[in-house]
């Protein structure tokens, strides 16, 4: 196996979730991911990119996959087979707080000599916390890490100087942590390179495709993303991602963001290697309406013939659905109002403060001019949300799915806001202004709570308004009434709600069994009965209260790709070419 300059290895959520007694339930049920988190984060990509152009040979290794692939995979056995100067992990969000640490710990035990890095959001909220762990040797602070790593590497290749390098925290000869200013905060995300190519030259040389994949399943049916921003305009109280959380941690005042000429090649680059659907990242609308505008013309010039699917903050009118229909023909969109209720929804950000008559109407607009599927999220545990509250999901989903004459394109999901309040937001800097109670405030204290037998006691909040125990019992009370709702309503048959229903009934079932057997004093009697029930927890992980199936876009495999793949890899080449002449 060659020899990589640095390998990014991405964690499962809890490390080894295989020999724990867990039940995760409906913590990952909206979104591709499992409830392990297998999905890497972008980043991998982007900062690979940069690091092979100046010379520096990469690879991507996801573990979780892998794991969660083959009961029998042995984690130790593959770091041990890894050689690299860098092992960089991954900590973006909260999820990842124990399986992160624990591979960090295998890593420096295995490979003593080599350096490891930690990187994402909240490796930069708990910079000072993990500089104190002996498995950490560097965090890269910031959202925007790829040039600052490109010096890292420049440095710690050629015995330069580690306090130049922005953004980076280190340990001096005396094992001291060194901050250096996070100072790298681009306005702009132009810089970027972002190429799919960079991921698959790197599969190609190291033979290595189920390392390699985003996400368990993506080869079947492959889904890929374009970023419009880092940073946001918007205050939703709970989200890391919010405009508070980037001026509180991140030091970033205004969103970067990416012109629209250049997310238009990157959605063409995308399709000149994958016939895959590509997903927006970020609502094409925060940039203003003449940004929108730019983006639907450069793809419509550039003759994109993937399906696009797009992310909307706030309800869309008739103008831009034209502007969508006339560059994209058909198309898909995402919107999470989190509640039905507006009082609940205006409270987390004024982008929620509009009546559900707006609602119904932006998708009635949205059906007539080519959208072919409109998913509609909301949340379970958010800030003056009562349990009669949570319920009125069901009924108001009724009433949407009969003023838009039961039409199938719309889907509707519900879920737990689980399982933590992003470090960083305002809800978690302010906790008491937004009725929370947090049980983590640390990053071992979430580290402590993944590693919990069920997912209710994972939660790190509860409400003024529900407790854990609220949050969890209305979860699946909503998923009962949302699965009457879809029967009544001609989106499901009865032998598909029956499918639902039975998983969900598992689901109460095994939460109050584990609920009695945490009763238990007797620690080798309590550890045994939970073990007793991991099988019935496993066997409905991907799925719980919703479908998981539900958020597949119909497309061929990758191996159905291998024309176009081939000749997207040319492409680059001359691309390459072309750049050096």
């Amino acid at each position: 196996m060659p020899r990589s300059d640095i390998i990014f290895l991405h964690a499962p959520s809890v490390y080894d979730f295989r020999k724990k007694p867990i039940f995760y339930g409906p913590v990952s049920d909206v979104v591709p991911s499992s409830p392990v988190f297998e999905m890497y984060p972008i980043g991998f990509m982007t900062i690979s990119t940069h690091l092979e152009k100046a010379g520096y040979r990469t690879r991507i290794v996801n573990l979780a996959v892998q794991m969660l692939a083959d009961e029998r995979f042995d984690v130790e056995r593959r770091i041990r087979s890894l050689d690299a100067e860098v092992f960089a992990i991954d900590l973006h969000w909260m999820p990842h707080a124990h399986g992160a640490l624990e591979i960090a710990k295998l890593v420096k035990s295995i490979h003593p000599h080599a350096k490891v890095q930690l990187g994402g959001f909240s490796a930069t909220y708990f910079h000072e916390e993990l500089m104190q762990r002996p498995e950490v040797d560097f965090v890269m602070r910031g959202d925007s890490t790829e040039l600052p790593q490109v010096e890292f590497m420049d440095a710690l290749t050629g015995e330069g100087d580690f306090s130049k390098v922005p953004n980076l925290c280190w340990k001096d000869k005396d094992g001291k942590a060194v901050i250096n200013p996070l100072t790298f905060i681009p306005d702009s995300l132009d810089y970027v390179e972002f190429d799919y190519g960079t991921m698959i030259k790197n599969t190609m040389r190291n033979m290595d495709i189920k390392g390699a994949l985003p996400w368990l399943g993506w080869d079947k049916l492959p889904l890929t993303s374009v970023f419009t921003v880092r940073g946001c305009c918007y205050n939703c109280s709970q989200c890391g991602g919010s405009a508070a959380a980037g001026k509180t941690f991140l030091c970033r005042r205004r969103p970067a963001f990416r012109s629209p000429e250049k997310l238009a090649e990157d959605i063409e680059r995308i399709g000149d290697y994958l016939a895959s659907p590509v997903f927006i990242i970020g609502d094409v609308r925060q940039g203003g309406k003449d940004y929108a505008e730019r983006l639907f013309k450069g793809i419509k010039e550039r003759g994109v013939d993937n399906h696009i699917a797009m992310e909307m903050f706030y309800p869309g009118d008739r103008e831009f659905y034209r502007m969508a229909e006339d560059a994209l023909g058909e198309y898909s969109l995402e919107f999470s109002p989190e509640s039905q209720d507006q009082s609940v929804r205006s409270n987390i950000s004024p982008l929620g403060d509009f009546d559900n008559s707006a609602m119904t109407k932006t998708i009635r607009t949205a059906f007539e001019h080519g959208c072919q599927r409109y998913d509609l999220f909301f949340m379970i545990g958010l800030p003056e949300q009562t349990r009669e509250s949570a319920l009125g999901i069901s009924d108001y989903s009724r009433s949407l799915w009969n003023s838009l004459d039961n039409d199938q394109r719309l889907f509707v999901y519900s879920a737990p806001f689980a399982p933590f309040v992003d470090p960083g937001s305002k809800a978690f800097e302010n906790p008491e202004k937004y009725g929370y109670r947090f049980f983590a405030r640390t990053l071992e204290e979430h580290r402590q709570l993944l590693d919990s037998p069920s997912w209710k006691y994972v939660l790190s909040y509860e409400t003024k308004w529900m407790s854990r125990d609220d949050i969890a019992r209305t979860s699946y009370d909503v998923a009962f009434g949302l699965n009457q709702v879809m029967l009544d309503c001609g989106q499901i048959s009865a032998e598909e709600k029956a499918g639902r229903d039975l998983r969900t009934s598992t689901a109460v079932d095994l939460m109050h069994r584990i609920d009695d057997i945490m009763l238990i004093t007797d620690a080798e009697e309590r550890e045994s009965r939970l073990w007793d029930v991991k099988e019935d927890g496993m066997n409905i992980m991907a799925s719980t209260i919703c479908d998981k199936k539900d958020l597949d876009w119909n497309t061929g495999s990758i191996w159905r790709n291998a024309p176009r793949v081939a000749t997207g890899l040319l492409k680059s080449t001359a691309r390459s070419l072309r750049s050096r002449f």
